[in-house]
């Protein structure tokens, strides 16, 4: 089976701000781009961090009332509110991805580190994209015909050489519904976890039943 790769649903043009750019400049650049984050890049193209909107709302939240006491807040939103350039305000390290990481490993990678976006960088460690939650999640759009055609090929025929005429495969919004007999009995559950694989599965219903029982140890 063939995985849809970061490089497939990345954006490649990024805009960015050098780690010396001011305040006033970055927040024009988000408000301009309509964008809510932005990556800080050296010279050379690879990234220091990245600013977000969340970055700079410290120093909108410093400018109250004078004579109204404000919460008091930690110790980097006060250092945010404090910075000037982007190399104070960014968040780093920033959590990079490679173009041939497939959609699951950009995933898992977006969850563990409780990030909303991914900056793609080459071999040389240059920034060459981004990829957000919202790009990720296109895998599901994917036409339910290309899903049935995938698992009927590349999962029962190629994979596990199980006849196609023996299971029958529906699709319906991303929800896949197996019928039919397998050889043997023990497949049923390898079935299963690798139609879940698929890009732009949902779930995964089978209803399939055995020709020997080989999980019968007795």
């Amino acid at each position: 089976m063939k995985h849809r790769e970061v490089r497939e649903l990345m954006t490649r043009e990024v805009v960015t701000v050098p780690n010396n750019a001011p305040f006033k400049e970055i927040a024009r650049t988000l408000t301009e781009h309509k964008v809510s984050a932005v990556p800080v890049v050296d010279p050379a193209g690879r990234p220091l961090g990245v600013i977000s909107e969340r970055d700079l709302l410290p120093k909108s939240a410093g400018q109250g009332d004078y004579f109204r006491s404000l919460p008091e807040r930690e110790a980097w939103q006060e250092d945010k509110a404090a910075g000037t350039r982007a190399e104070e305000l960014m968040s780093s390290p920033p959590v990079c991805a490679r173009p041939e990481w497939t959609v699951a490993e950009a995933a898992r990678l977006m969850e563990a580190q409780g990030v909303k976006r991914l900056l793609v960088v080459d071999d040389s460690d240059v920034l060459i994209g981004i990829v957000s939650r919202r790009d990720l999640l296109r895998i599901f759009l994917r036409d339910d015909e290309d899903i049935r055609h995938e698992i009927m090929g590349d999962v029962l025929d190629l994979s596990l050489r199980q006849s196609a005429s023996a299971i029958t495969v529906a699709v319906t919004d991303g929800r896949v519904e197996l019928h039919g007999t397998v050889d043997f009995r023990s497949l049923i559950p390898l079935i299963e976890r690798l139609c879940r694989t698929v890009d732009g599965v949902v779930s995964v219903t089978q209803h399939l039943g055995y020709a020997i029982d080989d999980t019968n140890s007795a």
